[in-house]
């Protein structure tokens, strides 16, 4: 594995500094795929911020394949420079990154970083990279429609003082997904909670994931969502009406 380095933190006031990258994922083949990396900065000037977009592909360390600099790109040797393009929208501080003609053998992820010199603080320049895109690329499901709420739903299961649910998505492509969990007021839940692996039937080509969230039996009553965000569409599942058992054999084999 890689990790990349993230120096900023709130008790050094740059936490907003961090880039936020969007979408979680893209599938393209044959067309164009644009990735954004917004920078929530207190800088006085985008322009004056160095930006660089690295690609990794699976079990290889990340490469450098350019950065934006004094309002022009910089593509490093080995990639075509005629198919990546970068804009920026200077009031809203973001920058897009642009490949044309996407092929398979662009399939990676993405990740955009932004160059801070803090010298006043540590005498030092640092590199902050933001959570990265995942680019996919298939023909297979360009004209159909991906969307995972063909089945989506959540189970319940009592047991003793306890109750489980289980937010399952099924036939989505492709694999990237991110599942989350909330309670009544909105405010993510992080306890108690199983997350699945993404898996694939053997006998489809659609991905399917299950998260289970445990409470204990006083909070019958209480509503929690099960969230979920998918290139396709964004959902949210709520518990309330949920009474029937689940059959907990055989989502375990997930």
């Amino acid at each position: 594995g890689f990790c990349f380095p993230v120096f900023l933190s709130k008790k050094h006031g740059f936490a907003q500094e961090i880039p936020i990258q969007s979408p979680i994922s893209i599938t393209k083949f044959q067309k164009s795929a644009r990735m954004t990396c917004e920078i929530q900065t207190s800088a006085a000037s985008f322009d004056g911020i160095v930006i660089h977009w690295y690609q990794q592909k699976e079990g290889k360390a990340p490469e450098r394949l350019l950065y934006y600099s004094g309002g022009k790109p910089s593509v490093e040797s080995g990639f075509q420079a005629d198919r990546y393009m970068i804009e920026t929208v200077s009031s809203q501080y973001r920058c897009i990154f642009t490949i044309k003609d996407v092929i398979p053998d662009d399939a990676a992820t993405y990740y955009c970083e932004i160059l801070l010199s803090i010298i006043r603080l540590w005498d030092a320049d640092v590199k902050i990279f933001g959570s990265g895109t995942k680019l996919i690329v298939s023909s297979k499901y360009k004209m159909q429609n991906l969307t995972p709420s063909e089945i989506s739903e959540i189970l319940q299961k009592r047991h003793e003082n306890q109750i489980m649910y289980v937010c399952l998505i099924e036939k989505f492509y492709p694999e990237v997904i991110r599942v989350t969990w909330a309670d009544e007021a909105d405010k993510e839940v992080t306890d108690n909670i199983v997350k699945g692996d993404v898996w694939k039937p053997t006998n489809g080509d659609k991905y399917s994931i299950g998260s289970w969230l445990t409470v204990p039996a006083e909070n019958k009553d209480k509503n929690y969502y099960c969230k979920y965000e998918h290139e396709s569409q964004q959902r949210s599942l709520s518990t309330q009406g949920i009474y029937y058992m689940l059959k907990i054999q055989f989502y375990m084999l997930l």
